[in-house]
């Protein structure tokens, strides 16, 4: 129901745009690129920093995240008229290929970057003690991936290179700054990379727990920790089971675990059930950042893909103890 509702939705928008002889939304003389989520748009930055030329834009950036995003008018106008759209192409951004077979602009440069990842992209995942959701009985299921991607820093190297070559198929002018600046930032990436793998190398557990959705399915593979969680990633779900509050209450019980992990914008309420559930209820409860929400304001406040990850790294550490 919920892909017949966003096609509806999509060829709704499409079909007044075109009625309303809508006006291109891209600045004269300016490449534009357009993504969804903040992550992507601050690889986007990064890798276009110094070129004037290139105006991006990010859709999403009111605190809303990506599974509950809605498109309006005037995002498929700009989607439309852009120069490069990067989305992340999972589930989420099933509207998405309605929107490219409708527009009128047959020369975007589309980036879907779940293809870019190729072999690297995980079909989600269902754990032991996690909590499913009902599934409506549409035929037979399409696999569904886990859209999280930009959660590992490996598959972050990739897709920047993805960006750097949509930018330089783009703008051939600028294309030795668009590698020099994809160098550079692959830089920084990989040594982030090392300093994670240090301190999992270092930390006494490897094994983290989730009162919540689990996001983290990427960052865990790149580094060899095992997870234990409430729901999947893209789970709608807030309200768990006392089955599953007892599982993940026994699993910190039986691992020794010191910590429960929430995500942004979480209340919380789920992670210190689970921890007035275990023997000695003094688990703390630590919060990850999974970049799915932030919006204009925390951008402009200084917040990129790369202070985000590092405080994550703090908060890894305190969770591997």
């Amino acid at each position: 129901m919920k892909k017949i509702l966003l096609l509806l939705f999509s060829a709704i928008l499409i079909f007044t745009m075109t009625a309303c002889g809508a006006e291109s939304a891209k600045t004269e003389g300016k490449i534009s690129v357009v993504t969804t989520i903040f992550p992507v748009y601050d690889w986007i930055r990064n890798v276009a920093a110094g070129v004037d030329e290139v105006e991006a834009t990010m859709l999403i950036d009111s605190g809303v995240d990506l599974h509950s995003f809605q498109p309006t008018t005037k995002d498929i106008l700009k989607i439309t008229s852009s120069d490069i759209f990067v989305y992340i192409g999972g589930e989420s951004d099933k509207w998405v290929d309605d929107v490219l077979k409708e527009s009128a602009n047959k020369n975007i440069i589309a980036i879907n970057l779940l293809d870019k990842l190729g072999d690297n992209k995980r079909e989600e995942e269902l754990k032991e003690g996690m909590q499913g959701e009902e599934e409506e009985d549409e035929g037979e299921e399409e696999a569904e991936y886990d859209e999280h991607i930009w959660l590992s820093i490996k598959n972050a190297q990739i897709l920047c290179t993805a960006i750097c070559d949509g930018l330089c198929e783009a703008d051939k002018d600028n294309e030795n700054a668009y590698k020099a600046n994809l160098e550079v930032y692959l830089g920084k990436l990989d040594a982030l990379d090392k300093e994670y793998e240090a301190a999992v190398s270092s930390g006494s557990k490897k094994t983290l727990l989730f009162g919540d959705r689990f996001p983290f399915r990427y960052l865990t593979e790149d580094y060899n920790l095992d997870y234990f969680a409430a729901f999947i990633g893209c789970s709608a779900e807030s309200e768990a089971s006392f089955k599953t509050i007892k599982f993940l209450a026994d699993k910190v019980d039986e691992l020794k675990l010191y910590y429960i992990i929430k995500i942004e914008g979480s209340d919380g309420k789920l992670a210190n059930t689970i921890k007035e559930n275990t023997k000695d209820k003094n688990a703390e409860i630590l919060t990850l950042n999974s970049m799915q929400s932030i919006t204009a304001n925390e951008v402009d406040g200084g917040d990129t893909y790369l202070k985000i990850c590092e405080d994550n790294l703090e908060v890894l550490k305190e969770a591997l103890k």
